[in-house]
């Protein structure tokens, strides 16, 4: 009951000696959420936005690793000194091309995968494995045999020639060393793609399934209509991190670009990331790597943005 001594009126404390209305704000999903949440975002804005404000800062300024202190500020020369290098464009569009093609091969490929194991099948929990372990093994480990199997002469590239490729040195020739990184990168992928829908395929209600057959309805109906669209929200998730894993491509590059220059050969893997890497730290040009890093921002930005809007348009 509510005390009135001085003329006030008190809440009376509960048995923690908290007010009433502090214990409710502490005991709810809210707080308990962002409690959760925290050490995440300390680390995202200690790890990603402070670097990131940094680098937009270095952008418009004419800066060199071996002297910051004598930074000076020249505006958006560096824009548009990037803007009208050629270079620029030729790595967008590989790092493009990397997507365009690895990307929706890997996606299709690991729910294919996802839809086999989670079948009633005995070892499936073997074969999740397999599936996942080049997702957690050495990029450059994967890079390596991957060139001792696609060398000229060997029995990949002459089953690969079966189907119209040259038997050649795939990693060596421009032709075909681009494709040849969308393979390591398809392969590293589908494991974790398939880890993510399987889960997902595993918390699709079997009712629906139940109903659509009671309606009549074929597996590819049911996978068409039910699974599909069930599985929209985590088809945009792993679309967008391996868009953004596509556009980070480095270590793959760097294998086989050990030899020569970084983007060997002749520049064919040159991308977005290694254009940034020769600008901003080989030739220790800070300023106009920063540069080419906000462009890179902004381009995963828009292409993100864009697959958003197609998946509700087909949704």
């Amino acid at each position: 009951m509510a005390s009135q001594g001085n003329g006030t009126i008190q809440e009376p404390a509960g048995k923690n000696g908290k007010q009433p209305w502090l214990r409710s704000i502490a005991d709810t999903d809210f707080t308990v959420g962002w409690l959760f949440c925290l050490p995440f975002l300390l680390l995202w804005l200690w790890w990603f936005l402070y670097p990131f404000l940094q680098s937009f800062i270095r952008s418009f300024q004419d800066a060199n690793f071996a002297a910051l202190d004598e930074a000076k500020f020249i505006g958006l020369q560096n824009y548009i000194t990037i803007l009208q290098d050629h270079e620029f464009y030729r790595a967008v569009l590989h790092s493009l091309e990397i997507v365009v093609i690895a990307v929706p091969v890997q996606t299709i490929i690991g729910l294919l995968i996802a839809i086999l194991v989670n079948q009633k099948v005995k070892g499936k929990g073997i074969f999740r494995t397999v599936f996942f372990i080049p997702y957690i093994t050495s990029q450059i480990a994967i890079t390596t045999v991957f060139m001792m199997l696609f060398k000229q002469g060997t029995f990949v590239t002459e089953f690969f020639s079966l189907f119209g490729f040259a038997n050649t040195t795939w990693y060596a020739s421009t032709d075909y060393a681009l494709l040849f990184v969308c393979i390591l990168f398809i392969f590293q992928q589908c494991g974790f793609t398939m880890i993510v829908y399987l889960s997902a395929l595993q918390e699709v209600p079997k009712d629906l399934y139940e109903a659509g057959q009671m309606d009549g309805a074929s597996k590819w109906a049911a996978f068409r209509y039910i699974t599909v669209p069930y599985l929209k929200p985590i088809t945009f998730f792993i679309v967008s991190i391996a868009t953004i894993l596509g556009f980070q491509i480095y270590d793959q590059i760097a294998a086989i670009s050990r030899y020569g220059a970084l983007g060997s050969p002749a520049g064919a893997t040159s991308t977005v990331v290694t254009y940034f890497y020769q600008n901003g730290i080989r030739y220790m040009n800070i300023g106009y790597g920063s540069a080419a890093v906000v462009l890179f921002f902004f381009i995963i930005m828009l292409i993100t943005f864009l697959q958003k809007k197609l998946l509700d348009e087909k949704g």
